[in-house]
């Protein structure tokens, strides 16, 4: 084989993986939504349009039912969702206040009724009590508590020690041990070694190879969502034996904030 051969198909390989790892790494700091689409008798709808739209940038998928009703929107930015369901003879429904989080596969399914207008039925989304669509075991922490908690040096690796199943760490633990200006390294949840958690930031390993520590925090100011999964892995995650937490870092929106005298609150403008 001749040498511009060998090189090339090396090429053709790395851009391969790089793809695959793009791939893995972007849909794990994203989300899944699915669900099925049904007449009142519970009859399959197939060929209906399910449209999701972000509320927060505008950002629009579309996807058909398939033969048996089914749907499905993989790798959703997280975030607040506008999902429309319509098809031809039937009353179009839309749901709004869809709050998708980080690694996390949401179930909305919906029940068309026979057209009598133009009027579309509205419902507003309520959080599920069970997560009926996996068995991972596992905690999103939410923006608001991300941004608000007050975290003795804002680092963000504290954020595990309000997981269910975290222990406080011993102060000359392995990876616990705080450092000055840096903080700890890793936390302990559901029994395993700090060693074994594995750092995901957008989807991208944040873990040092040797030691399995944290290479680098994040600004807390950056992070959006902080998931953690104790057990029962899905499976694009198997690193690690320890837990697995994902970080989303925070994005914009298409909101414009109007400038106002000084000590007053900023009002947003729509869009």
């Amino acid at each position: 084989m001749r040498k511009s051969d060998s090189r090339l198909g090396r090429s053709i390989c790395l851009s391969a993986l790089v793809v695959l790892f793009s791939l893995l790494g972007f849909s794990q700091s994203t989300s899944t939504l699915r669900g099925s689409v049904t007449d009142s008798s519970g009859a399959a709808i197939s060929g209906a349009t399910v449209v999701a739209r972000g509320q927060a940038t505008g950002l629009e998928r579309t996807v058909k039912t398939d033969a048996t009703g089914n749907y499905e929107f993989f790798a959703l930015p997280i975030g607040s969702y506008q999902v429309n369901v319509r098809v031809q003879g039937m009353q179009e429904t839309m749901i709004s206040g869809l709050i998708l989080q980080v690694s996390q596969i949401v179930v909305q399914n919906f029940q068309l009724s026979v057209a009598k207008g133009s009027e579309v039925v509205t419902v507003t989304a309520e959080a599920p009590v069970i997560d009926s669509a996996s068995m991972t075991v596992g905690q999103v922490i939410n923006s608001r508590t991300v941004q608000e908690i007050p975290l003795n040096g804002r680092h963000f690796v504290d954020l595990g020690l309000l997981l269910p199943g975290s222990v406080t760490p011993p102060a000359n633990g392995f990876l616990t041990a705080p450092l000055r200006g840096q903080g700890s390294f890793a936390f302990n949840t559901a029994g395993q070694r700090e060693d074994t958690v594995n750092f995901m930031i957008n989807g991208i390993n944040l873990n040092d190879m040797a030691n399995g520590q944290i290479t680098f925090q994040p600004s807390i100011n950056t992070v959006q969502e902080f998931k953690a999964d104790n057990s029962t892995y899905s499976a694009e995650n198997g690193r690690n034996s320890g837990a697995i937490v994902h970080i989303a870092t925070r994005s914009g929106s298409n909101t414009r904030w109007t400038r106002v005298p000084p000590g007053s609150a900023s009002i947003p403008r729509a869009p």
